[in-house]
């Protein structure tokens, strides 16, 4: 990635973070430069979790063109999202 491509990024992604099935960090703008993303936080114990299948058809529908979703779990709303991560 350039420079000015870095210079671009947006300072929500302009971070890295450990993929759940993952042991090394990803810098999010370099990983995902020139995507549009979808950001969205999970408690997957919420009531409201049928929107994971409408996520699924979203990612489906535009996964050829750039698009991307990009999940971040949260146990911070009455624990609902409880557990650690998938150690490999």
């Amino acid at each position: 990635m350039t420079n000015a491509a870095l210079a671009k990024c947006a300072s929500s992604l302009d971070f890295s973070v450990r993929p759940l099935a993952g042991k090394t960090a990803v810098k999010l703008c370099e990983k995902h430069a020139n995507e549009v993303l979808l950001v969205v936080n999970t408690a997957s114990k919420c009531g409201l979790t049928p929107q994971y299948e409408k996520l699924q058809k979203i990612y489906e529908n535009y996964k050829n063109q750039n698009f991307e979703i990009i999940g971040f779990p949260a146990n911070n709303f009455l624990w609902q999202e409880p557990g650690t991560p998938v150690k490999n």
